[in-house]
């Protein structure tokens, strides 16, 4: 559960459609230092489009630690839209004015990967499918009416000096903005019979009433107010805080106001029934683009539905053994309900909780040595999550800035404990941190040698992918010893099992939400209420669900195919150390780049 941000983000971007194919790489991009005229080129090409990609998603660059001119840029405007395919356009058309053939092997990594992800984006605007997600833009998991907040409380915002403080003020302009401008492009769909689902209306208006209901010195808009600096002085910050309180009492909680009558009286009863994208005008082309982008395969909705079918048989066989393991005496039905009612398999404290995550921090670290050449310099640690917990699902990972000393932060939901089984807490620490995107985005960030590109590269196959395929190295790294953690263990296998079916169910199969909730729970033992979270977040957010279980199979296939193929000169440390050290990299692009390692003979890379 990786909180993904490709410049493309998944506040800004709107599902993209994988492209062709690649030409085999070479492995291991340790830098694009050869200086020919064509990597030069390709190198110039690549900082421009960063810059580019960070000038139209200016929270995503803050929290990269790289402030720029403008604090905030709202992702469903027409300049926004305007700016963003004149810019992919260009970059593609320099592109083709680099010759890759003269590329040295390592520099065609990054030429494909960018070639990917421009032409996805072109694609997008060429089918019309952008102006239909500018038209239905309501994201009831990750809208920027939830994410923005977590942002300026303390999730990522700047405020060391005087000037983050004004920039803040800035910033909450720009959103209030944003928040009026949404109703614009919702009444643009609905004209035009572009319409989301009831279900996303219902949860995000419940959002929109749970912020107004906070007073404005207790909402996360004012948070930094609370936590000024001793530097700034006693005149300053009077007059931040009164200004913080005009802004967030005059344009911020107006703007939330404007949601709140216009989704209740206009646009609920006027949403559909259905959940899925199907019942959406233009849906079924949307969730095709929408499997591409996360899975970055061409796979069918039909093929994943299968696929997932097949994963959630073969996990339920290992629940059962683990069922019998420990004695339980009734079925696996009756063993989910036991794990999800019984109080020893919950804390009833945040600090318990938190206690018991370094615990199992300080468990893996000393197997790390055993399967990766490196760590990130960076340390990890887990944090309540900032705001409206208990409208939001169990929580993210967020790196730090690449500055080797701050914190990867796993924002962890502490509302409502009673739904946090322990018996999943290793694997939760495993897939969010060590080794999961704690050292998959942390070692990118911190590699200086490689292009903005691929240091903050964005491929939710992968991202995800290794996320589960990290899950799986607990009994390599000692973890696991105790079956009810090996049951949590298979137990969140089976989530992302499951997110195969219901996810394609739900948007190319017809199920209705009560199917998908049904099945979920006939198959995990989650709460009842986290499932209901859960199924409304793929309903939201469809197909970035069957990523994770797509990508982590890939990972493994790969891994199998390299010792099989190296024999005795396989190191698993290398194997490791190759598919991290180029950031997040569509499923193709790291296939060849494996392949090419494989055929180079294996070794650290």
């Amino acid at each position: 559960m990786r909180d993904e941000r490709a410049r493309l983000s998944r506040r800004h971007a709107m599902g993209l459609m994988a492209a062709g194919g690649f030409v085999a790489a070479m492995p291991m991009l340790p830098a694009l230092a050869q200086d020919n005229a064509a990597s030069l080129r390709l190198r110039r090409l690549l900082d421009d489009s960063a810059a580019a990609d960070d000038a139209l998603d200016p929270i995503a660059a803050a929290g990269k630690g790289k402030p720029g001119t403008a604090v905030f840029v709202d992702p469903v405007s027409e300049s926004y839209a305007r700016t963003l395919r004149a810019n992919k356009q260009s970059e593609l058309a320099e592109l083709g004015r680099i010759d890759r053939a003269a590329l040295p092997a390592e520099d065609r990594i990054a030429y494909d990967v960018f070639d990917y992800r421009t032409r996805q984006t072109l694609e997008l605007f060429e089918s019309g499918l952008f102006e239909v997600q500018r038209k239905a833009p309501l994201d009831a998991s990750f809208g920027l009416q939830v994410e923005f907040p977590d942002f300026v409380s303390g999730a990522g915002a700047p405020f060391a000096n005087a000037a983050d403080y004004e920039r803040g003020l800035q910033r909450l302009a720009g959103f209030a903005d944003f928040l009026e401008n949404n109703v614009v492009q919702l009444k643009r769909g609905l004209a035009e019979g572009y319409v989301q689902p009831k279900i996303i209306v219902a949860n995000v208006l419940a959002q929109v009433d749970a912020m107004l209901k906070l007073p404005v010195e207790e909402s996360p808009f004012y948070a930094a107010i609370k936590r000024m600096p001793a530097s700034i002085g006693a005149a300053d910050r009077q007059r931040f805080a009164a200004a913080y309180r005009a802004m967030i009492a005059g344009k911020v909680y107006p703007g939330y106001r404007l949601w709140q009558s216009y989704l209740r009286d206009t646009y609920l009863p006027a949403a559909t029934d259905a959940p899925g994208r199907w019942a959406m005008k233009d849906g079924a082309a949307l969730y095709a683009r929408d499997l591409a982008r996360h899975t970055t395969t061409t796979r069918s909705a039909e093929d994943i539905h299968a696929l997932g079918l097949s994963e959630v048989a073969r996990i339920r066989g290992e629940m059962e053994a683990v069922r019998a393991k420990v004695g339980f005496q009734g079925d696996l039905k009756a063993f989910f309900e036991h794990v999800r009612t019984d109080p020893k398999y919950y804390y009833t404290r945040p600090e318990d909780l938190l206690a018991r995550f370094k615990a199992i921090e300080a468990k893996i670290w000393p197997g790390i040595p055993t399967l990766f050449h490196d760590r990130p310099k960076a340390p990890f640690e887990v944090r309540p999550l900032p705001a409206l917990g208990d409208q939001r699902g169990t929580g993210y990972y967020r790196p730090g800035p690449p500055d080797g000393v701050s914190p990867g932060i796993l924002f962890f939901n502490m509302s409502m404990l009673n739904t946090r089984p322990i018996p999943t807490l290793e694997t939760l620490t495993l897939h969010e941190g060590i080794p999961g995107h704690h050292f998959q985005l942390t070692l990118a960030q911190e590699n200086a040698k490689l292009p903005p590109l691929l240091r903050n590269g964005q491929a939710t196959a992968y991202t995800e992918g290794w996320g589960l395929y990290a899950e799986s190295l607990g009994p390599e790294l000692g973890m696991f010893t105790d079956p009810m953690q090996w049951f949590g263990h298979l137990d969140m296998e089976m989530l992302r099992a499951v997110r195969l079916v219901v996810d394609t169910g739900i948007h190319a199969k017809r199920w209705g939400r009560q199917q998908a909730i049904d099945y979920m729970l006939d198959n995990t033992s989650m709460a009842p209420r986290d499932v209901a979270v859960e199924i409304d977040r793929y309903i939201s957010y469809p197909g970035q669900a069957c990523a994770y279980k797509i990508g982590e199979l890939k990972f493994r296939e790969l891994r199998e195919r390299s010792a099989k193929a190296l024999g005795a000169k396989f190191d698993i440390r290398g194997y490791h150390h190759q598919v991290l050290d180029t950031g997040a990299l569509p499923m193709a692009v790291l296939e060849a780049k494996v392949d090419g390692w494989i055929k180079a003979g294996g070794g650290r890379g």
